[in-house]
């Protein structure tokens, strides 16, 4: 399997993007207290995932790094942690009707997992282009695949509608963008003073948490996004100031790859986001390369992209600053992983 898609973008990657302040808009934003609340409601249903430092890679970086290995949680990503607080708000009708989610990988897996634990039945439409062992582990969770090769969110909501179904968004919602955001508490707790932190964007759900989490506790940590060039979505939609779709994407990163982004993100990326990294293909996949031979863990290039701007030297960072990144998934199969490397 290629990349993701066919590419829109013949440009080099951007320079990261500082992002200038703005006035938020109050009713789309999570609270602190969303956040704890979204940690009593999961906690014991998910892995505490560990922190681990590299001293390789700090000398590299010239950091003190620290990963945070969440593509050892359940399901192998951090999409379970909103999908769980998500279910858990349900009425026992919508329960009783079934959920429908849309999703390349990550959330699909999540969402059929988590609809397992309930027992509500569980649907996941997913782009034709994806990547089979995810497909694969959907189905073995206990979800429904619809694959399609025309416009995900169109089919998903057909679906919806002919089934009466109660959608699970992959990360414009915010329970979902709550559970993510338990990550940045846990991120605080291990290391209570990060210097920067660096987080994934796909649609935006996790970074939308994350960075809530953290600037609510500490503002003065940075929170640096990472895109990849072919699918830069949030950029674009700050560029526009709105959300806004792609026609294509074009990525090796397939769980950066949602080809749009929500209003609810883009407000709590806003608000809480200090700047965006925008990444070449090889550059993930370097980060990628040295996570596995300096640190024997196998992150997919999602996760590993957080990485990238300090290996590049995209992020400005006093010498020695306490960086931490988040390697938030770990699906890909051995096949995929011959392909990419």
């Amino acid at each position: 399997m290629g990349n993701v898609r066919c590419s829109m973008f013949g440009r080099d990657p951007e320079p990261s993007t500082p992002l200038a302040p703005v006035c938020h808009n109050s009713a789309l934003m999570i609270s602190l207290d969303d956040i704890e609340a979204a940690r009593q409601v999961i906690q014991g249903q998910l892995h505490r995932t560990p922190m681990a430092g590299s001293s390789s890679l700090s000398r590299l970086t010239r950091t003190r790094l620290t990963f945070k290995l969440e593509l050892f949680q359940k399901t192998g990503s951090f999409k379970v942690r909103g999908v769980l607080n998500k279910l858990h708000h349900l009425s026992d009708g919508e329960k009783a009707r079934g959920v429908i989610g849309m999703s390349s990988g990550n959330h699909a897996q999540a969402l059929a997992y988590g609809a397992s634990l309930a027992d509500i039945p569980a649907t996941i439409v997913m782009p034709d282009w994806s990547v089979s062992g995810k497909v694969e582990a959907t189905k073995a969770y206990g979800g429904e695949v619809v694959l399609t090769a025309g416009d995900v969110l169109e089919v998903c909501s057909r679906i919806q509608r002919e089934r009466n179904l109660v959608l699970v968004h992959p990360f414009d919602d915010p329970r979902v963008i709550a559970g993510a955001g338990t990550l940045g508490l846990e991120i605080l707790e291990d290391i209570p003073a990060p210097d920067v932190v660096l987080v994934g964007i796909g649609g935006g759900g996790l970074i939308s948490g994350v960075a809530a989490a953290i600037k609510l506790k500490r503002p003065e940590t940075r929170i640096i996004g990472v895109e990849p060039a072919g699918a830069a979505v949030m950029t674009e939609s700050l560029r526009k100031g709105r959300p806004v779709r792609l026609d294509k994407v074009d990525t090796v990163a397939d769980g950066l790859a949602a080809p749009f982004t929500g209003e609810h993100t883009l407000e709590h990326v806003r608000e809480y986001v200090d700047e965006i990294v925008v990444l070449s293909d090889a550059e993930i996949l370097e980060a990628m390369r040295l996570i596995i031979d300096r640190c024997k863990v196998v992150a997919e290039p999602s996760a590993a992209a957080c990485l990238a701007p300090l290996l590049a030297g995209r992020v400005r960072l006093k010498r020695d600053s306490t960086a931490v990144c988040l390697l938030c998934g770990g699906n890909i199969d051995s096949q995929r992983l011959k392909e990419l490397l």
